[in-house]
């Protein structure tokens, strides 16, 4: 027995998971990937998959809450889930998506971390720095990742020590899933970060452009031409700050070591500040820094995000309709000096 079923609402989120995956039924798939322990209790992470198995089609993941405090990144991934369960009953398009797509979630990538109220596991480890990946200059003290103090924030652990059990099921799973796929996307959804909700993409340890550049100028405008009028700035990491042990651009080095095969993260970094400016009290509450505290704002902030996930999920399945042709390397080429004006150009646009 899982620890979430032994005891039913250790934490409101897993509550929700569990009433989710009895809601699916059949449909569902969900496997416990590691158990971590907070305050006597302990907690489950959970992997919640879905749609076509087969290694040959494309694939989807949405992952949530690797920071504890960051609790509305799990409601959008829950609001996302419950919204195809409850479509599954009606919606053939859906079940026909299904058919050539596979999706996969993790919602609380750090149920201790949550659990406590904290930004870091129950080990004051910040996951998002716990990767093996060196930043070799340019990342901020202390914000980039240290190794002075679990005490101090972004704590990345200790120099040589294994990833943190969260960290490495995260892992793990999307090396499953995820990477032997010749298509897949992901988004990690987190919050905190100025008045803009930003679409990051690698890297985050160096300002040097990705390989797959030209895929993720070409998917940018898609979202341009598809969701007109949309908030995101899309954007690579860097231009905003590096840092050390960056679990996504651990995962996409470990993609780009089989040619051909194209795994594009993303993180959603939700603005938080803007809530923080509309209701200033917010600011006094650890949690208020990091969440929508006024419920029709947490509404309109899953109104808002489940339509870039739907967005996500068709470009994954429509994958061949907008790449840029792998075989066409001079279109690549065009295409990646469009990006390397765009992002990385001298008048870039930021906002």
């Amino acid at each position: 027995m899982n620890a979430a079923a032994a005891d039913p609402a250790p934490l409101d989120e897993l509550a929700q998971l569990e009433q989710l995956l009895r809601d699916g039924g059949s449909h569902l798939s969900c496997r416990t990937l590691c158990e971590v322990s907070s305050a006597g209790r302990t907690f489950p992470v959970q992997a919640i998959t879905l749609g076509n198995p087969d290694p040959a089609l494309p694939a989807i993941g949405l992952f949530g809450g690797v920071h504890g405090l960051e609790r509305v990144g799990s409601a959008v991934v829950l609001a996302c889930l419950r919204s195809l369960v409850r479509r599954l009953r009606w919606d053939s398009t859906l079940h026909q998506l299904l058919d050539g797509l596979r999706v996969v979630f993790i919602p609380v990538v750090n149920p201790g971390g949550m659990w406590r109220g904290t930004r870091a596991n129950p080990q004051g480890i910040d996951l998002m720095r716990n990767a093996p990946v060196n930043c070799l200059s340019g990342a901020p003290f202390l914000l980039g990742g240290q190794r002075l103090s679990a005490g101090l924030p972004w704590y990345r652990g200790a120099a040589g020590a294994p990833m943190q059990a969260e960290a490495q099921a995260l892992c793990e799973f999307v090396e499953a899933e995820l990477l032997p796929r010749n298509f897949a996307l992901s988004i990690d959804c987190h919050s905190g970060f100025g008045l803009n909700d930003r679409l990051w993409f690698p890297h985050a340890h160096t300002t040097q452009p990705i390989e797959h550049l030209p895929e993720l100028h070409a998917l940018s405008s898609l979202l341009d031409d598809s969701l007109q009028h949309h908030q995101y700035v899309f954007e690579p990491q860097s231009r905003q700050y590096l840092t050390h042990g960056d679990l996504w651009d651990h995962l996409y080095l470990r993609a780009t070591a089989v040619p051909g095969r194209v795994f594009l993260p993303l993180t959603l970094e939700m603005g938080s500040w803007l809530w923080v400016k509309k209701n200033p009290r917010q600011f006094f509450s650890r949690h208020g820094i990091f969440n929508p505290l006024i419920e029709h704002r947490l509404q309109r902030v899953l109104r808002r995000h489940i339509g870039l996930l739907d967005f996500a999920m068709r470009a994954a399945y429509s994958h061949r309709r907008w790449l840029p042709d792998s075989g066409d390397s001079s279109g690549r080429s065009a295409q990646r000096a469009l990006a390397i004006q765009h992002w990385y150009g001298a008048g870039s646009p930021r906002r």
